[in-house]
């Protein structure tokens, strides 16, 4: 006489309690997914910062010209604020310096040549009776992009580039006259001549 085996109850038990184990432990060690892409907002956010900080600081460097023998600032009886924002031109006694460049574009003869003939031929464009003053005005149209760029970034209007003329005292006016018609030819349509203040009317 033979006698059946009969499969254990538990074996279907076991599989689903196991499967239910399983997922448990997939939930458990589940990491939360991460993040593989750049977050541009807020680096725009960061440049804008900077680049508001960096526009202030330039805005107030033209007003801290350091004075010396070489360069003496004449005095002005005007007590309106002057202006801040602007490509500078420093016209010292021996050189013409454009923006924070501390090469000068151009070295002065002394004044009395100046005063007569204004500056070297080899400078102009066109012979010693014109005005233009060739590397100021290569200088000039480097200093107009950046400033462009400034105006637009403050909302401004990019075609109206101010300049700040800054001179010294003894500085003749045939010379003074060729920077300013360089400026006008640079394609500045306003410009400031910075003196100091606390002067007296005579």
């Amino acid at each position: 006489m033979t006698q059946k085996m009969q499969a254990p109850k538990h074996h279907a038990a076991s599989i689903v309690k196991y499967k239910m184990e399983l997922r448990r432990a997939i939930r458990l060690n589940d990491k939360p997914p991460e993040v593989n892409f750049l977050n541009i907002t807020a680096m725009l956010d960061m440049m804008t910062i900077i680049l508001v900080f960096l526009l202030k600081g330039m805005a107030t460097s033209s007003a801290a010209i350091p004075q010396s023998k070489d360069m003496t600032l004449p005095t002005s009886i005007i007590t309106s604020e002057p202006a801040q924002e602007g490509t500078t031109i420093v016209i010292s006694k021996t050189q013409i310096l454009v923006s924070d460049d501390p090469h000068p574009v151009v070295l002065l003869p002394s004044r009395d040549s100046l005063a007569q003939s204004g500056i070297d031929a080899k400078y102009k464009r066109n012979g010693p009776n014109d005005l233009y003053i060739v590397p100021l005005a290569n200088a000039l149209q480097a200093a107009r992009q950046t400033d462009k760029q400034i105006r637009q970034a403050k909302g401004l209007d990019p075609n109206s580039s101010e300049a700040i003329v800054i001179a010294d005292t003894t500085t003749p006016y045939r010379l003074l006259i060729e920077v300013l018609f360089t400026l006008g030819q640079s394609e500045y349509g306003k410009y400031h001549l910075m003196v100091l203040s606390g002067g007296s009317k005579k």
